[in-house]
C-alpha cells in the first residue's frame, strides 16, 4: 500500500495570514524525503488554501508523483492539461463546505465525465474519480473509461459507533473488491488517521491511500518529517 500526502493545510496555515509561511512546496519535499510516494493538491475554484502558483511549483519541483484535485469546471481542466500531473483526481466541490463532503454521483452525470475523463487521457493525464463505497458508482466509473476510484472513506472515519464503523468498513472493502474485478485502480481517503486507517490497511485491492489532516496535525508536535515516517510504518 502507499502513501500519498495532502499538503493543503499546509496552504490552509500560510492563507490564514496571508504571507508567505508555512510554504507548501517545502512542505512536499519533506513529504517525499520521508517517504511518501505521492504528493496531492486540491486547486479549488475559490484558491482557499493551494493556488495557481504552489501547483506550477508542485510540477516543476516534486520528484514523486503529483495527484491533483480538482472539479471538472472548464477553468480547472484547462489548468490539469496545461499543468500535466500524473493523476487528475475528479471531486465534488461546492464552495461553503470545509472540506470535500461526498462522493461523486457518476452514474447521474456519466455522459459529461465521460467527455472530462477521455479529454485528460488524451493528454496523458490518468483519472481517477472520488466516489462513495456504492456498486452503481463503481459500475459508473469504469463506464467513462476512469482509470482509478478513489473510495470516499469518510463514513468510515467518522462512525459513531464500532457497529456503524464495521458496517462502513465492510463497504470499504467490498467496494475495492469490485473496483479491482473490473479492473479499476482504487485508492481511499478522508478521514484517515494514525489509528482508523489499521483495519484500512487490510483490505486488499486499495493500492494507495491519501492522507493530510491528520499528518499535518501530527507534524505540528513531532514534526513533518517523523509525522509522514510514523504514518508509513502502520501502513506497511
Amino acid at each position: 500500500m502507499r502513501l500519498a500526502i495532502n499538503i493543503d493545510h499546509i496552504a490552509t496555515l500560510r492563507e490564514a495570514r496571508g504571507g508567505l509561511e508555512p510554504d507548501p512546496v517545502t512542505a512536499a519535499h519533506i513529504c517525499e524525503l520521508a517517504g511518501a510516494e505521492g504528493i496531492v493538491c486540491h486547486l479549488r475554484e475559490d484558491r482557499r488554501h493551494i493556488n495557481d502558483r504552489d501547483l506550477r511549483l508542485l510540477r516543476e519541483s516534486i520528484k514523486t508523483k503529483l495527484d491533483l484535485e480538482m472539479a471538472a469546471t472548464e477553468e480547472i481542466i484547462k489548468i490539469a492539461i496545461e499543468t500535466l500531473p500524473e493523476l487528475a483526481t475528479l471531486v465534488p466541490e461546492r464552495r461553503q463546505e470545509l472540506t470535500t463532503e461526498g462522493g461523486l454521483d457518476v452514474r447521474r452525470h456519466k455522459h459529461f465525465l465521460g467527455d472530462v475523463v477521455k479529454d485528460l487521457q488524451n493528454h496523458e493525464i490518468e483519472v481517477s474519480l472520488f466516489i462513495d463505497p456504492v456498486p452503481e458508482q463503481i459500475e459508473a466509473a469504469r463506464a467513462v473509461g476512469a482509470n482509478k476510484i478513489e473510495i470516499h472513506t469518510g463514513e468510515y472515519a467518522n462512525a459513531h459507533s464500532e457497529r456503524d464503523q464495521k458496517t462502513q468498513l465492510e463497504n470499504v472493502h467490498r467496494a475495492a473488491l469490485m473496483a479491482s474485478e473490473l479492473g479499476l485502480g482504487v485508492n481511499a481517503g478522508h478521514g484517515l488517521n494514525y489509528l482508523n486507517i489499521l483495519p484500512i490497511k487490510q483490505i486488499r485491492g486499495i493500492d494507495e491511500v491519501s492522507i493530510g489532516h491528520a499528518i499535518i496535525s501530527r507534524a505540528i508536535f513531532v514534526g513533518l518529517e517523523r509525522a509522514v515516517r510514523e504514518m508509513l510504518e502502520l501502513i506497511r
